[in-house]
């Protein structure tokens, strides 16, 4: 990859957050669901295979999926369910699973078994369900039921909370959650749409910290159209407000309850011109940018940007409150701060983010760590540092993005992709 100016527009995918939940919903309610418009990736993927095995009917078209799901009543799985690199499918999905009389076990990636997800599996333990794990982690075993109660969850990602709040519903009894940590609360808010969309009934506390769910609900079936990504939006924002010549990015929906479209006002506030219109946002470089504190608690995903935009910032950068950025598919404050200084970057690890000082880039040899969003990070980074930068493992986008390259080519970005 070498510096490059992009130029025109880009149609960024459908929400991961989004299409999972969706798959997960899909799986509980009776009848058939339609998903238009959702996110074709390695994550979705896996979740949509693992809703088949434990007895949805999946039939795919073009833009279109249609899932009949099981009412509640799950069928056995032949087989360990593979949930790849999903994190946010592994959650959700062995929540639900937890509320069924028989055993149900999952695995992943060498990422995903790095992943913790101890808080999830004592909060199921509390609520009556026999679990088995790695010391937390996968390869585990769930068998429920489900029997309801009340239990205390340490939401360090909000994924645990939310797997909680999807399961909770088809409990034998009531159940009530108490948080002692919330990370991420705006994930939440996606999955409380979730459930008022699915008709469930629930009570949550105003801070978010507090839940009630009746138990034995029916979940009836949908038909919803996958808004555009936020989160995956965010990269060809941080590159056009870098190098962009004038980028539309098309299709957002500002309305929606999605975190990352925070990650707008942050770079406007650094000085960045955005101008939003009808289905149209285009972004512009103008002036330098200006270096600013960020608090990304809600917003962890933007962290690998962020870190790159601030290194080509002039001035002192602080992404702070973000110590989740640790659990992701990578710890991504650890491989940023590393990668960042092969460029010639200042930069500073803090326990709960970093301090960057900003100026410019130089291309290097570049480590990927497999992560989906470190990739598409230095990605942006290569667009705008001096000389040529290779990336390795760069197929690792796919995971939520895999027109990336094709898409960044069409705006004028100068990547070769090189065979193995």
């Amino acid at each position: 990859m070498k510096k490059s100016r992009l130029a025109g527009a880009i149609a960024v995918p459908g929400s991961k957050s989004h299409t999972i939940r969706a798959i997960a919903a899909a799986l509980m309610a009776e009848g058939e669901s339609i998903i238009r418009a959702p996110l074709v990736s390695a994550d979705t993927l896996a979740t949509l295979r693992a809703a088949g095995q434990l007895g949805a009917v999946v039939r795919r078209a073009d833009g279109l999926w249609r899932i009949t799901g099981c009412g509640g009543r799950f069928t056995p799985p032949q087989r360990t369910i593979d949930m790849e690199n999903s994190g946010t499918g592994l959650r959700l999905l062995s929540a639900l699973a937890a509320t069924q009389s028989f055993p149900v076990a999952f695995d992943g990636d060498a990422s995903l078994r790095s992943r913790p997800m101890g808080p999830l599996l004592a909060a199921l333990a509390e609520l009556g369900v026999a679990v088995e794990s790695d010391d937390g982690r996968c390869p585990l075993r769930v068998r429920g039921p489900l029997r309801g109660g009340r239990a205390s969850v340490e939401a360090v990602s909000s994924q645990f909370l939310s797997a909680l709040l999807f399961a909770a519903p088809l409990a034998l009894a009531p159940t009530a959650l108490d948080l002692t940590l919330l990370n991420e609360r705006p994930y939440v808010e996606i999955t409380l749409k979730w459930l008022d969309r699915l008709g469930v009934r629930d009570r949550a506390s105003a801070d978010r910290m507090h839940y009630e769910l009746p138990g034995n609900q029916k979940i009836g079936a949908f038909d919803v159209t996958i808004p555009a990504d936020f989160s995956t939006a965010a990269f060809p924002l941080g590159a056009a407000a870098l190098v962009g010549d004038g980028v539309d990015i098309l299709n957002l929906d500002f309305q929606d309850v999605q975190g990352d479209k925070a990650v707008f006002d942050m770079f406007e506030a650094m000085g960045a011109k955005v101008e939003r219109r009808e289905k149209v946002t285009r972004v512009t470089a103008g002036r330098p940018l200006n270096a600013l504190t960020l608090d990304l608690n809600a917003t962890p995903d933007a962290l690998p940007l962020l870190a790159v935009t601030a290194a080509l910032t002039p001035g002192e950068t602080r992404l702070v409150n973000v110590p989740q950025a640790r659990l992701k598919e990578t710890d991504r404050i650890c491989c940023m701060c590393a990668e960042l200084k092969k460029m010639g970057g200042e930069v500073e690890e803090l326990p709960d983010g970093m301090i960057i000082r900003g100026g410019k880039l130089t291309g290097a040899a570049l480590k990927s760590y497999g992560d989906h969003r470190i990739v598409m990070a230095l990605a942006v980074a290569a667009l705008a540092a001096d000389g040529e930068s290779v990336i390795d493992e760069a197929e690792a986008a796919a995971v939520t993005y895999p027109d990336f390259v094709a898409d960044f080519q069409r705006l004028g970005a100068d990547i070769t992709v090189i065979k193995d």
